[in-house]
């Protein structure tokens, strides 16, 4: 049996600045980095001691200080991969989210939604987002580890469960599984039927010690 816990980094400073995200490379804010070490007592709570644990994250600082806490828990060694990065958002990156808000664009309601820019210069479309996270994954579970964390963003959990459940990228174009910062999402494979099952989305109870520490 595989289980993949894909967590999405809490608090940032882009989220208390007011500016968008994207590949823009926000630290953590101090209650980011307390929910990051609380997000990795959870999962070494879940995870057996001893058990093999393979780590993979987003190289930008948010995503790489998180997968720090959690490396620190199970001694092992972060696999940085910068198709794990949230969906780049071009000129956008960095500005006040006002700013991306008047020029935004929003997909239409019927046909081409994957190829679609949201009116942005330089910003990527859904279905480049989604084949570069569909790559990643599929070099995540050609890794034969049971237990597996992936460290990413609330944008990128849509594609990473989509690819999880095998979801055709052109089919896609609808798809939202969002969760909060700092949560944590827990996808199984059983051993007999190798069925892929979505245990929880977007778990944050572990951030309540965080608020209150």
């Amino acid at each position: 049996m595989r289980t993949l816990y894909v967590v999405t980094h809490p608090e940032a400073a882009h989220h208390v600045e007011g500016v968008v995200g994207g590949w823009h490379d926000s630290q953590l804010t101090s209650a980011g980095v307390r929910a990051a070490v609380s997000i990795a007592q959870a999962l070494r709570s879940q995870i057996p001691d001893g058990a093999e644990v393979g780590l993979f994250s987003s190289d930008l600082q948010r995503t790489l200080r998180t997968a720090d806490e959690v490396a620190e828990a199970f001694r092992v060694k972060p696999v940085l991969d910068r198709r794990l990065r949230e969906k780049s958002y071009g000129e956008a990156e960095g500005r006040p989210q006002e700013w991306l808000d008047r020029r935004f664009i929003p997909p239409p309601a019927a046909g081409e939604r994957m190829d679609h820019d949201e009116g942005v210069q330089g910003a990527e479309t859904k279905a480049s987002w989604a084949r570069r996270i569909y790559a990643a994954m599929d070099e995540i579970l050609r890794t034969p580890c049971e237990h597996q964390i992936s460290v990413t963003h609330g944008g990128s959990l849509t594609c990473v469960v989509a690819s999880w459940i095998k979801m055709p990228i052109e089919s896609a174009g609808y798809a939202s599984f969002r969760a909060p910062s700092g949560s944590i999402t827990t996808l199984r494979e059983d051993d007999f039927f190798r069925n892929r099952q979505v245990v929880s989305l977007g778990d944050t109870r572990h951030l309540d010690s965080a608020q209150t520490g």
